[in-house]
């Protein structure tokens, strides 16, 4: 298989892994290859193999147990994968909100005292990719733009200790996303609110901003709360 080191790995790995399990025809329960293996077959990392196993996890394709390994799962067997990661996941996707939430809205505030044309030019780009990934139903790509958008704008503040946390935070709490976006809805009401907060970084709005993006975190955990349960 061909090298994935120049690719963007958070999509790639997690497609590259599926098409494992579909050209090998691993069927429910079947285990896959290990975190080694699969590092070695894809020559990637094997924190890229953790993300992208904890995306397959929560879109309820396979099943990762402590000390055992991965394992295929049994569509049939649940009625809402997501729903049954959030449930089982709820502290860890508690804590990835309560940290954006305390961190995003002021990185949307000073993005709009510091913004150069070239990081309103990326917000742009990355907003109008993902209206097109809805537009498609590319939910992969569409949580890889969303993510590069609030990337962007922590990028847009110059801070680079911030831009290094939120990297960090999307390499290691991307559940979060992944989660919420999968909530009936959450696309579109992302299309909305994404261009909200694109707009008052444009008018270079900080409070506008801040208030933009405090809301959208919120109504993301809102949706997630609604249609998968309480954390």
């Amino acid at each position: 298989m061909q090298s994935l080191k120049k690719e963007r790995l958070s999509v790639m790995v997690t497609d590259a892994i599926n098409e494992i399990i579909r050209t090998e025809k691993l069927k429910p329960g079947d285990k896959l290859y290990s975190e080694k293996e699969l590092s070695s077959k894809l020559e990637v990392s094997r924190s890229s193999i953790r993300e992208a196993l904890r995306m397959l996890e929560v879109s309820g394709i396979v099943k990762v147990y402590q000390g055992k390994g991965v394992f295929i799962s049994d569509p049939s067997a649940k009625s809402h994968p997501v729903k049954e990661w959030v449930v089982e996941n709820a502290d860890a996707l508690r804590e990835h909100f309560e940290v954006r939430l305390l961190i995003e809205p002021h990185a949307a505030y000073v993005a709009c005292q510091r913004a150069e044309e070239k990081d309103l030019e990326a917000l742009e780009a990355h907003y109008k990719a993902f209206i097109a990934n809805v537009g498609t139903g590319d939910v992969s790509q569409a949580i890889a733009n969303d993510s590069a958008f609030h990337l962007a704008v922590a990028k847009a503040t110059k801070n680079r200790t911030l831009s290094v946390l939120m990297r960090t935070m999307e390499q290691t709490l991307n559940e979060g996303w992944y989660a919420s976006l999968h909530a009936p809805g959450r696309l579109q009401s992302s299309i909305t609110e994404h261009g909200r907060l694109l707009q008052a970084i444009k008018d270079h709005n900080p409070e506008e901003a801040s208030k933009a993006m405090e809301t959208h975190l919120r109504n993301a955990l809102s949706d997630i709360q609604l249609h998968f349960g309480n954390l």
